[in-house]
């Protein structure tokens, strides 16, 4: 599995329509999580501010495996799910 965010949609004034709370547990709402979880809105903000291509993805799950943050210190998640249900509404999913 990999990114949805085609190399279209990263240009450097790219900005949401709009957002909503995640309601459901899902495969993107888990990776929506972990990039907030370092500080960036989604993946579109994440390639704009490290100017990366590729994002670290786990083969096995299609989750976020790593990710930089701005101080440049390193999140390394797990290959299984780790936004708890308690979790999901504080995730905010972005509309472009």
């Amino acid at each position: 599995k990999n990114s949805k965010v085609s190399e279209v949609m990263v240009k450097d004034d790219l900005k949401p329509k709009s957002e909503h709370h995640a309601k459901n547990w899902s495969d993107q709402v888990e990776n929506l999580y972990r990039f907030q979880l370092a500080g960036y809105r989604d993946e579109v903000e994440y390639k704009q501010v490290k100017q990366v291509d590729e994002v670290d993805y786990w083969p096995e799950t299609g989750f976020v495996k790593k990710l930089q943050r701005k101080d440049n210190m390193f999140y390394y998640y797990n290959k299984q799910r780790e936004c708890e249900d308690k979790e999901v509404h504080k995730v905010k999913v972005y509309v472009y």
